[in-house]
């Protein structure tokens, strides 16, 4: 079976986690991604966070598997040379640089237009065009500017951010459709075109439902809040601790165990199709025929109370016992799964969402595989490129270099 993208070609000129997320995806697909790093340094994650002395750290290993990676200074005379031809030769350039940085490499879109008219240009921003648009934007920053923080937190605590990098990694899969949608008009008109996606953006449409919130306020209390009845609600959503963000409420409640294991917990959705089972199966069948308790409206302000005797019964048994009870009932829940637990599930490993790598300086290490399968396109997850490591080889094989050419290069800085 052939790989989707077989027979595309990336340029990639990205960096830290955005830009490498959307490239590795295409990579995973099939594309051919040529990396492109600064001569003598790459990437600055591989560097960052080591575990291991001068070793490629894991920051960088699992945001750039199945690519190639060449060394080049565009800034360069013989550097300008390559980085031209490559864009000639490659379907889609991306990037995640600061607004305008290509630019002063002497490659604005104009020109890439001229060398390349079938070439797709994709890039990451921080903010849209507007007063904010020269900003650099990083993970947190962007869930903070695009209404993820103000959302998320305790009820009356301050703002908090999402382990989930909704900012980075979210931008850079909203980029992913961005390209291929490109690709795929561009088999009808056999043109590129400029692909952009802010971080502010994407995670305000990550957020919509939030969005969708502060409409409905203006028309009265949110219900299913855990602010109603008696809390106030203000001008803006509120923060919902761990509340639903969907039509049926939700929360977490202690398991066995909590006292000593921080993720002994689970999130349990009061669907009302499946209440009855719930409600006689932790010992509450008076409930069915209590006014109080017997529809979704008359639950609703009494939330807290519902949950604290679902803990009750929780708290009796551990996590993946209350799981195992109330998926026969159907009635919708999850652990809170910690990232060794995750890390072990063998489900997990079965499906190839978490795969073990061979590095040759490293040795193996986990990483998160492709999360969107094709039934007949494969993805196979590959180790990382060292740095600069296939330079030579696309040199011979793109640009047409032979060894004293590139030895040229070698002399001027170029690679």
């Amino acid at each position: 079976m052939g790989k989707a993208l077989e027979g595309v070609r990336i340029l990639d000129m990205t960096h830290v986690q955005s830009g490498p997320t959307c490239t590795q995806i295409l990579a995973w697909f099939g594309a051919d991604v040529i990396k492109i790093e600064r001569p003598g340094a790459g990437d600055a994650t591989r560097s960052q966070l080591r575990d291991i002395p001068d070793v490629d750290s894991l920051y960088f290993t699992m945001l750039n598997a199945n690519k190639r990676s060449i060394t080049l200074n565009p800034k360069t005379e013989v550097g300008n040379k390559i980085f031209a031809k490559l864009i000639e030769e490659c379907d889609v350039m991306v990037e995640n640089f600061a607004p305008g940085a290509i630019d002063r490499m002497g490659f604005p879109w104009e020109k890439i237009q001229e060398i390349n008219p079938r070439m797709i240009y994709a890039s990451i921003k921080g903010f849209g065009p507007g007063p904010y648009e020269d900003c650099k934007v990083y993970e947190n920053v962007a869930q903070c500017t695009g209404g993820a923080a103000s959302t998320t937190g305790e009820l009356e605590g301050f703002p908090m951010v999402t382990g989930a990098q909704i900012g980075d990694s979210g931008t850079g899969m909203h980029l992913v459709a961005g390209i291929l949608a490109a690709l795929f008009h561009r088999e009808k008109s056999g043109k590129g075109q400029r692909v952009v996606c802010a971080m502010q953006d994407a995670v305000l449409n990550l957020c919509r439902v939030k969005l969708r919130d502060q409409q409905r306020l203006a028309h009265g209390p949110l219900k299913e809040y855990p602010q109603y009845p008696n809390g106030e609600f203000g001008e803006a959503v509120p923060r919902a601790g761990n509340a639903s963000g969907g039509g049926h409420p939700g929360w977490i409640v202690k398991c066995k165990g909590w006292e000593t294991d921080p993720d002994a917990y689970i999130y349990v959705i009061l669907q009302a199709m499946a209440f009855e089972a719930l409600a006689i199966v932790i010992g509450h069948e008076d409930w069915l025929e209590d006014p109080d308790f017997n529809t979704p409206d008359a639950r609703l302000p009494r939330l807290m109370e519902v949950y604290g005797e679902i803990e009750k019964w929780t708290m009796t048994k551990d996590k993946m016992e209350v799981m195992d009870t109330l998926n026969p009932l159907n009635v919708p829940c999850g652990p809170i799964l910690s990232m060794k637990e995750l890390a072990e599930e063998q489900g997990l490993r079965a499906t190839e969402t978490v795969v073990e790598v061979d590095h040759p300086e490293r040795g193996k290490y986990l990483t998160v595989g492709n999360p969107i399968k094709l039934s007949d396109s494969p993805a196979d997850v590959d180790r990382a490129p060292l740095l600069g490591e296939h330079t030579e080889e696309i040199l011979k094989t793109i640009i047409g270099l032979d060894d004293q050419e590139i030895d040229a290069a070698r002399e001027q800085g170029a690679i």
